[in-house]
């Protein structure tokens, strides 16, 4: 191959990896966002499933407040009656003491649904609690992953930058004038493989001769289509250099 194709070959091949890297670390603080908000929706299950908890449980207390206070009822009935001088007022006192019995039995009713109802929301707690203590055990993993992997793409892509620095000063200023222009362009794709006839990335098909021109890659010839500079790749997949 020739020489100045196998630079503008692996220039290309850096720029498209420093392209990927600069897109990978951008991407990192969303990543990290939705390490976050996975966090953040346990959390607030959880929260809301004890503040259910809690609200049911005040809800109880307050019943069984009414209990004892319809109880001292009873009880202040209860007193009465062995004090009453008439039917009337015997009779009086026992409607009394069956309302008040009534709606102890029915206050009794209401906080034994709460019982069961707290067993219920206790579960519900505790099985938020073990999925949000399970998944920060997992975000923590994937966190130290997410930035172990964004520390070795900064490091790629400084190396990169700097091996790409070195290229450009082996590749002539009209050459690099030409890449520069193609790779603003073409949306940073200054080069593109000539594969089964065609330019492999506009896809339109070559001229014959064309083709047969670039598969020897002893020239920079380019598409006359898309105006990338054309190569052929060698057999391995890989543009390499003659000596």
């Amino acid at each position: 191959m020739l020489p100045e194709l196998g630079r503008l070959v692996r220039l290309q091949q850096l720029d498209d990896a420093m392209t990927a890297a600069r897109q990978a670390i951008d991407a990192f603080p969303g990543k990290s966002d939705a390490l976050n908000a996975r966090i953040e929706s346990h959390t607030n299950t959880l929260a809301m499933a004890q503040q259910r908890l809690d609200e049911h449980k005040n809800a109880r207390q307050e019943l069984e407040k009414d209990v004892a206070q319809v109880q001292t009822r009873l009880t202040r009935f209860k007193e009465q009656l062995m004090e009453v001088k008439t039917n009337k007022e015997y009779h009086a006192i026992q409607a009394e003491i069956a309302t008040a019995d009534a709606e102890v039995q029915r206050l009794e009713d209401r906080i034994l649904e709460h019982m069961l109802e707290s067993d219920e929301l206790n579960a519900e707690m505790i099985s938020a609690k073990q999925a949000l203590e399970s998944d920060q055990v997992a975000v923590s993993t994937e966190r130290d992953t997410l930035e172990n992997e964004n520390a070795d793409l900064k490091a790629k892509l400084t190396q990169h930058s700097s091996d790409r620095a070195v290229l450009v000063n082996e590749i002539s200023v009209q050459t690099m004038s030409l890449f520069d222009t193609l790779s603003r362009g073409r949306k940073g794709v200054a080069l593109g493989e000539a594969k089964d006839g065609r330019c492999s990335v506009c896809q339109v098909r070559l001229r014959p001769q064309l083709y047969n021109e670039v598969r020897r890659n002893t020239a920079l010839l380019q598409c006359e289509s898309c105006q990338r500079i054309l190569y052929y790749p060698s057999e391995s997949g890989v543009a390499t250099e003659s000596p």
